[in-house]
């Protein structure tokens, strides 16, 4: 055992002890979050706009703060850029990190001083949870890979800015830089396929032992050792013993990802965000992640059924139910307030409060970290068909393929044609080309070939309606999904396929 892993577990056991306690009060963690919250708060901008200082409790928080996602928060976000302190939270942010937006296209949200321990403490309590309940902490003597994006940041009126993974790729502790892959010059690298390549230069004849990133690009990284191995990663990484994940719904991928391993080995699910660190899994026997409590951000949930009421009922931790699809938002020391993070989540215990992430608020693909909306494949549908103009369109619906018998998974398109282009594959290529003009996530998956281009699957004549009749669905308000993050649509459509 080296010295790192051997002073692992009394830390580990030292930061159990605080986490048991947080989570065994969660009214009281959350009240002491909130009065922290609001304390600087009503000193901000922000506060004085909505009358922070005449809040006292969350009764009348909820009277104060109305619910709002990045688009009506982003009047605030563009004072922080133009230079204005003291606007979301006291001072300036530290960082602006990058995301793609579903609405508002790139979206820039705060990283404070005080909240960037959320995404770096939390990262590393999952592990030292896992440690501590396993006893298993020689991975961290081995060599760990955090498959992640370029740590290269740019200013915003001398704020430094770039995607999270980046942002906190500066905050490794210096306990582990020199155990962490790949190099610093690697990361940098921006061509997704070149990095790749340059990772597993590195990595191959090392003592991997701990690999982390989102599951379909860490796919990718074990397919590309196996070409030239012809090797299970198991067996080129023999100390290989810890996957940790997160990012997109791990299920459609987790067959596939330990068949390409090829030995068993523990796996932590974890919920970052741009926005926040929410939860992470805490245990290797009990079912979802805990939710993070003392951590900068006070939680409200709103029903998922109710979310698009006028008024909806919010919710603080103590409220909500196991069962029920809650919208989540946050009240963060990031600055943002009354934030609709877009994300579902259910809860699966209530002692401690553990969840697991259900989908997204609205109709959505992102099967692979993508996050495509209805507008986006809207508007694609619009503008290819400006350029085939003998087309006309009936219905589509699209649907991920996330295991294809041959080839690069995709996104299938279900299309009934009125009549059809003259060129279906020149019409699916310019479909696929406004999608990626659209969506940088998608845009990113498709040249990283994560993904290949979508396919079109062309429908016969009044399949939309027959399949609605056999839903009873047929007539009146009832509308067919955009989008669907599952198969259950497409392959029901799968019967209607034709010319």
């Amino acid at each position: 055992m080296g010295i790192r892993s051997f002073l692992s577990k009394p830390f580990a056991s030292y930061i159990m002890k605080q986490q048991k306690a947080w989570s065994a009060s969660p009214g009281e963690s959350q009240e002491k979050v909130f009065n922290n919250l609001i304390a600087t708060g009503r000193n901000t901008r922000f506060g004085k706009d909505h009358g922070l200082d005449e809040v006292t409790a969350y009764d009348e928080f909820k009277q104060a703060i109305p619910i709002r996602d990045y688009e009506k928060l982003k009047p605030y976000i563009q004072r922080i850029i133009s230079g204005e302190q003291n606007v979301l939270w006291k001072g300036a942010p530290l960082y602006l990190a990058k995301t793609s937006g579903t609405t508002s296209g790139t979206k820039y949200i705060p990283v404070t001083k005080d909240s960037v321990s959320n995404h770096i403490k939390s990262a590393r309590d999952a592990l030292l949870s896992y440690i501590h309940e396993t006893g298993n902490a020689e991975f961290i003597d081995g060599k760990l890979i955090f498959l992640s994006g370029s740590p290269v940041l740019d200013k915003k009126n001398n704020i430094n800015t770039g995607r999270l993974s980046g942002i906190v790729n500066h905050h490794v502790p210096a306990y582990l830089r020199t155990n962490q892959m790949p190099t610093y010059a690697t990361n940098c690298i921006d061509d997704w396929e070149e990095k790749v390549e340059r990772i597993i230069d590195e990595t191959l004849a090392e003592n991997m032992t701990l690999i982390s990133g989102i599951p379909p690009w860490v796919q990718m990284y074990f397919d590309r050792i196996v070409e030239r191995t012809g090797k299970k990663i198991g067996d080129v990484f023999p100390g290989f013993s810890l996957f940790v994940h997160g990012g997109v719904n791990f299920e459609p991928y987790k067959v596939k990802l330990f068949e390409t391993i090829g030995k068993k080995v523990d796996a932590i699910e974890t919920y970052p965000a741009s926005e926040g660190f929410i939860a992470f899994q805490d245990s290797q026997v009990e079912e979802g992640m805990l939710l993070l409590l003392d951590s900068g951000i006070f939680f409200e949930f709103i029903p998922a059924e109710t979310y698009f009421d006028e008024n909806p009922k919010r919710l603080s931790i103590t409220e909500v139910e196991t069962g029920v699809h809650y919208a989540v938002i946050l009240n963060s020391n990031a600055g943002l307030w009354g934030y609709s993070l877009g994300d579902t989540v259910q809860f699966v215990s209530t002692n401690p409060y553990r969840l697991l992430v259900t989908g997204r608020i609205k109709h959505f693909i992102s099967a692979f970290g993508e996050h495509v909306i209805v507008q986006e494949v809207e508007k694609a549908m619009k503008a290819t068909m400006e350029k085939f103009p003998e087309t006309e369109l009936v219905e589509f619906t699209v649907a991920p393929k996330v295991n294809p018998d041959v080839g690069l998974p995709c996104h299938e398109w279900l299309v009934e044609f009125g009549k059809r282009p003259t060129d279906l594959k020149a019409f699916q290529k310019e479909l696929d080309l406004h999608l990626q003009n659209l969506n940088s996530y998608y845009c990113d998956l498709i040249q990283g070939k994560i993904l290949k281009e979508l396919e079109i699957v062309s429908l016969h004549i009044d399949a939309f309606r027959k399949y609605m009749k056999t839903q009873g669905k047929l007539g009146g308000q009832n509308k067919v999904p955009r989008l669907s993050n599952d198969r259950k649509i497409a392959d029901a459509l799968k019967d209607y396929m034709g010319g």
